[in-house]
């Protein structure tokens, strides 16, 4: 695997569409794979990072719901092949606890609520966290306010963001 900067370095040297394509695997939001592809090059993970970071929390809300759509319900299984799904099958590595079925069924109960309070997934940077944890995050977070909520969900993404991309790049 190449290190971190070898990476970064063909990263910064792809087309545009490429390098769109690539962060989609990150973030599913194309306003957000346009933004940081066009402010390449990089010089580091950091600025990179950040970079991602900032257009995540710049987004339209209609952009974060598109971004919201690949990402699969906290405890269930994310479908295909693709790094997508192997990232988000690793990230939500915590749901597997030691009562995993009724955790599995307390989550998609709390799924639904969420669903029917906030009209979209629930999204939680999962990377960690034991289903438990994860439920219990679910659970304080019906008590937000939509405002309040879009702001934890802008954050959650950005972080879940911050970890794909360093993926990516050979990082971990």
């Amino acid at each position: 695997m190449p290190d971190t900067l070898t990476a970064l370095a063909a990263f910064n040297a792809r087309p545009p569409a490429a390098a769109e394509e690539e962060l989609l695997a990150c973030c599913a939001s194309r306003a957000f794979a346009a933004k940081v592809a066009a402010l390449r090059p990089y010089h580091d993970f950091d600025r990179l990072a950040g970079a991602a970071a900032a257009a995540v929390r710049e987004l339209d809300w209609p952009d974060v719901l598109e971004a919201l759509r690949a990402h699969p319900r906290i405890g269930e299984r994310a479908g295909g092949s693709g790094r997508e799904a192997s990232w988000s099958r690793q990230e939500q590595a915590g749901v597997q606890d030691g009562d995993e079925d009724r955790t599995r069924a307390a989550l998609a109960e709390g799924n639904r609520a969420y669903e029917a309070r906030f009209g979209h997934v629930y999204l939680v940077c999962a990377t960690g966290l034991t289903g438990a944890e994860l439920l219990a995050r679910l659970r304080e977070r019906l008590g937000n306010d939509e405002e309040s909520e879009r702001d934890v969900v802008r954050g959650e993404l950005a972080a879940i963001t911050r970890i794909r991309l360093g993926k990516l790049l050979g990082r971990s």
